[in-house]
Parts: C-alpha cells; structure tokens; sequence
C-alpha cells in the first residue's frame, strides 16, 4: 500500500486516476470513507500499489515535456514524486513515472474540474504547437476561462460546453474532440471519415470547455466552510451540503438564462427571485462575469455557427422564435443522423446562449442535450457519450462550410 494524504480538490475517483486504480479498490483499502461523501483534506489514506518504471532526466526537459512523452498529468508526475526532486530538474536525475494504462492526455475515467483543464490544455500545447490557447475572461472566483483555437480558415466556429455546473462532463467530452482533431492533423489522419488537415484550412474552432468552472467544483467537490460564499450558497441551497443538482454559478444564477434575448420574458417565465441552484435569470442580462466572458468572444469573433454542449436528452434545439436562418434545420437534421439525436423545434424558451447568437446574428446555433439520465451523468457513461457526440461535432463543422 501506497500512502496518501488528501489535498484540496482531491475526490475518490480522482485519487483512484492518478494512481491508476479502480474506485473500489481505494473503498476497500479504506473502509473509514465513504463513497458519496467530499474528502476531507489532510486525512491519510491507502493507495493499492500500482505499476511504475524509471526515467532518467535527459537535456532540456522539462516537467511539462516529461508528461507529455509519456501520456501522464504533471499532477500524476508530481505525486509520484518527492516535491524536492523537481524543483528544478537536473540532467540525470531519475523520476518515477507512474503507468496509467491511458494513452490520451484528456482522461475522462474521473471528475473534470479546472484543474485537469489547465493541465490537459499544457499537454496539449506542448504535443501540438499548432493549437492555441486563450483567457477570455474570468470566473467569480477568479479562475480563468479558457478558449482554445484550432485551424485557420476562414469559416469560424464556436463549440461551448460546462455552462451549467452539474453538466461538467461536456467539459472532457469538447475536451477529448480537441485531442482527436489534433492527433489527426498532426498525423495527416481522417477523424469520422473526414480529412481533419483539409477541414481545418477551410474552418477555425474557438472552444471553450468549461464555462463554469466555480459551478463545477462546487458539484464535484461540495461545499468547504472555507469557501467565500458559504453561508450565502448553504442558505440558497436550501440547508443542503449536496450540490448534485447544483446547476448556476457560484453566485447562484443560472449563466444559460443570461443573455439578452428577450430575457425580461424569461425571468417572469421562471419567477424565481433570487439565487439557487438552477433557473434564476439574475438581476440583469449578462451580469455574470462567465456569461460576459462568452459574449464578448462572440461579438469579437463573429462565429458563422455556434454549438452549445448540455446534458441530458439526446435532442438538438435549433430554432429560435422565426430568427433563425433558412438552413438551420437541415443542419439540425445532418447532426441528428450522425448523432442519433432528435431535432427539436423548441418554444417556451429564451434567455440562452444560442437563443441570444440566433436573434443577433441569424445564423445558425444549436443546444445539444446530450446522453440521457439525471445530471450529473455517470463518469462509467462517457465513452459512449463520446461515441454520440464525435461525429456531431465533425458533422456541425462541415455544415459550417
């Protein structure tokens, strides 16, 4: 047995990642813990061992390039190691690198938080210099929101996943889409039978893959008494430390209610008059620094298509109160047989990012609801959630064309 003691941020099945080892196996070797219940940071735990091989320090590399060779987190690379004996690395020097039996840098097997964020996004520029990462703003909290860009042509998409907090695992899923179009480009490669390096000369992605990032800690991680809004989030979520349902930012406004498309409509549909965990409007459209964030990309970029990640449904909304462009839905229609999705034509609702880009710019927008079950879905559901949504996201770039 391994020793562990837990840090802030640390859940079960993100220790059981890092350490490649199955969630029960950690439960077993540790009785004390509960399984739905946050960690506590500072208590000591067992680890099952695991299988580990030596790397000894070469020229020029650095902690980033070590990671990156060998398809780990830096995170992964520093709990193997004795803190000591990185800062800094020195020629020679023998590291212990940890085998995650995963070959990908996005890894989808645990919570998808901020944290893996950054770290994927540094591997990922580190293997392919050709993606491009920016800050385009920040959350309540202060932690950046991150926008990625791939490809150089013309024709430019925006892909937004993460706005609703229990909604994270879009987060790894526009994530793992990013991953697979890099490897393809770099490797001249078709990803869903289509010429990735072809399409990326003719089409730019923005994505931005998490957009809620204080929303999602907050579900994944739970409330700590140390956090800055905790008497306010305790009292908004009615007494309750379980934040599954939890679907606003940390300020309790639900960023997908946020933007100025007949939003004075919206927020007497919902009639809730204050924060909480899901549909209240706030006080004004995009008084959300998130919401603004995402705004103020898109009126800079002026995308010609924009695809917006939510769970759950399996359903495509495309239309937005007669706005929307004559094309939209037949490209809904092409995203529903690549996906299996249904292509619904949605009333009753404003307020939302795509609903908000429609009536700005008559162009085509799309919500898609994806997997089905109760938010949040399964971590175990991913790779299939993934097999849905791949050839949608190709397909929706093509149909930018």
């Amino acid at each position: 047995m391994l020793p562990y003691i837990v840090q802030k941020g640390d859940t079960l099945l993100r220790i059981a990642r890092t350490y490649h080892v199955n969630a029960a196996s950690l439960l077993a070797a540790n009785p004390g813990i509960a399984a739905d219940e946050p960690l506590v940071p500072g208590l000591l735990l067992h680890v099952p061992a695991q299988h580990y091989f030596t790397y000894r320090v070469q020229s020029g590399d650095t902690l980033l390039r070590i990671a990156a060779r060998f398809a780990v987190t830096t995170y992964a690379l520093k709990a193997a190691n004795h803190p000591q004996d990185l800062k800094p690395l020195q020629e020679g020097q023998l590291l212990t690198i940890p085998n995650t039996g995963n070959t990908r840098v996005v890894d989808a097997r645990a919570e998808y938080g901020q944290r893996e964020l950054q770290s994927n996004i540094e591997l990922l520029l580190e293997a392919y210099p050709f993606l491009q990462s920016y800050s385009i703003g920040h959350s309540v909290m202060g932690k950046p929101i991150a926008a990625l860009r791939l490809g150089d042509g013309p024709v430019k998409v925006h892909m937004n996943a993460g706005m609703h907090a229990n909604e994270w695992i879009t987060a790894p899923l526009l994530m793992t889409f990013i991953e697979d179009l890099c490897k393809a480009a770099a490797a001249g490669e078709k990803l869903c039978g289509v010429e990735v390096r072809a399409l990326l000369r003719r089409v730019s992605l923005w994505a931005v893959p998490l957009v809620n990032p204080d929303g999602a800690e907050l579900v994944q991680e739970g409330l700590s008494r140390e956090h800055p809004f905790y008497n306010e989030l305790l009292q908004w979520n009615n007494g309750s430390h379980r934040f599954q349902k939890w679907k606003a930012n940390v300020r309790g406004v639900d960023l997908n209610d946020q933007f100025p498309a007949f939003w004075e409509q919206e927020a007497e549909r919902r009639d809730v008059p204050g924060p909480g965990p899901r549909d209240y409007t706030g006080e004004k459209p995009l008084s959300e620094p998130e919401a603004q964030a995402i705004a103020a990309l898109t009126q800079e970029q002026q995308f010609d298509l924009v695809v917006a990640l939510h769970t759950q449904g399996q359903e495509i909304y495309w239309n937005y109160r007669g706005y929307e462009p004559p094309e939209a839905e037949a490209i809904a229609v092409k995203l529903g047989k690549a996906s299996g999705y249904k292509p619904i034509k949605l009333t009753g609702s404003d307020a939302g990012y795509k609903d908000w880009f429609i009536l700005h710019y008559r162009k085509p927008g799309f919500t898609i609801e994806v997997g089905y079950g109760v938010n949040p879905l399964p971590v175990a559901s991913f790779p299939e959630l993934y097999d849905e949504v791949r050839p949608l996201l190709i397909a929706a770039l093509e149909a930018a064309l």
